[in-house]
């Protein structure tokens, strides 16, 4: 537990660094449903049709940003992987005495804490501000789609992260993916209006899992127990992910 702590200690002082990085993180998400919420409710002046509700499209691209604000930070952390491994600390830390798990375990710890805050900061000014109705006593599962979803991206990213060796290749597979994961997805309109070979690929994509959970928990659409087998199967995802992480640091990046 000590080497946990020591290493969310370091995420933390590296984030205290940059200010601006640390604002953009807790606040950026707010300009993204500011601007698109914004823009695209007065778009959709007669509301969202979602199964059978009609819903504003900022209260249903909430759910959205979350769920990209949990990528982004996993894309800022697992980039971290790359300067550790540029300056020659990241091999150093493998000498210590800690296993592979608790290093991967410590520095998302810190970063799901402040996908926490982001979150929360997210919600209630998206509440305050554009009347999001929210849904209160669901807030806790808000928060758990918040800390698996930040956790199962990031394992997905760190074993790329740590496999591929260039800068500008792991941009440019971040770029790609992050381009199909979201538009492949229910993040920012309705699936079932999406023509069926898209439809088919968004149902078996992790982004489309963690934001119609969210989206259920925080405007209460969907059906219940789709969500939760997508939830189901997003834990999978998360575990087969830090399984594939672990297995990276103890062989991959060795090769």
């Amino acid at each position: 537990m000590t080497m946990i702590l020591a290493v969310m200690y370091r995420e933390y002082r590296i984030r205290t660094t940059s200010m601006t990085w640390l604002f953009y993180d807790l606040f950026m998400p707010l300009t993204y449903l500011l601007l698109f919420g914004i823009g695209l409710d007065r778009a959709f002046d007669t509301g969202l049709s979602v199964g059978e509700t009609t819903v504003r499209y900022n209260a249903f691209f909430l759910s959205g940003v979350i769920t990209m604000a949990c990528f982004g930070i996993a894309i800022n952390t697992s980039y971290g992987f790359f300067v550790d491994r540029d300056n020659g600390i990241f091999f150093e830390f493998l000498t210590y005495p800690m296993t592979r798990s608790e290093f991967l375990i410590g520095k998302i710890l810190f970063n799901c804490v402040l996908s926490l805050l982001q979150a929360l900061l997210t919600v209630l000014l998206g509440v305050l501000l554009l009347s999001i109705p929210l849904l209160w006593n669901r807030l806790p599962l808000v928060l758990a789609g918040v800390v698996a979803g930040t956790a199962g991206w990031f394992f997905f990213l760190t074993t790329f992260a740590l496999r591929i060796r260039r800068n500008d290749m792991f941009n440019t597979f971040i770029n790609v993916a992050y381009f199909v994961l979201m538009f492949a997805s229910s993040l920012f309109y309705p699936t079932e209006q999406l023509p069926a070979w898209l439809r088919a690929v968004a149902a078996f994509n992790p982004m489309t899992w963690q934001t119609d959970f969210l989206r259920f928990a925080t405007i209460g659409s969907g059906n219940g127990g789709v969500v939760f087998a997508e939830a189901a199967a997003f834990l999978i995802f998360l575990l087969i992910s830090f399984g594939a992480a672990v297995r990276t640091l103890h062989r991959g990046i060795l090769r």
